[in-house]
């Protein structure tokens, strides 16, 4: 479990960090407010609707200004044979992507910015990492 919190918070803090997508004329800048750390559903809300759109597809209002589109989300677990890929889901948002969707940056990395939110409690980074991968999990199409 402790793990799987650190996995999360990890992913959380990689994809807080950058806060924008870099792109090589516009810059996209996504807002930060504080959401409760139990609700994924209002962290993806927040966090990666922009982008991801509200379904996951990649279609979300700041997509268009990208140089790539932004992941499918809702495939996560048909792309990963079925399975959901908490793991790497937990790298992403701690560190960030290995496929740059702006063409310049990564996706922004929300780890280091979800570590701010709480600095007096440390394990709340892990827990907004967590509730936020399961809440993606949600989003999975069967």
């Amino acid at each position: 479990m402790l793990k799987r919190l650190l996995v999360m918070a990890i992913l959380a803090v990689f994809a807080v960090g950058t806060g924008y997508a870099d792109q090589s004329k516009t810059k996209v800048t996504i807002p930060v407010n504080k959401t409760a750390p139990t609700s994924g559903k209002q962290m993806y809300t927040n966090y990666c609707t922009p982008c991801h759109g509200v379904d996951g597809k990649g279609h979300g209002q700041y997509a268009p200004m990208l140089k790539r589109q932004p992941a499918d989300l809702s495939m996560l677990s048909s792309n990963n044979r079925g399975r959901f890929p908490e793991t790497h889901i937990y790298s992403a948002l701690q560190f960030g992507s290995a496929v740059a969707p702006s063409g310049a940056g990564e996706m922004p990395v929300w780890g280091p910015i979800l570590g701010k939110m709480n600095q007096t409690n440390p394990q709340e980074v892990l827990l907004r990492i967590s509730n936020l991968s399961r809440y993606l999990e949600t989003l999975q199409l069967k």
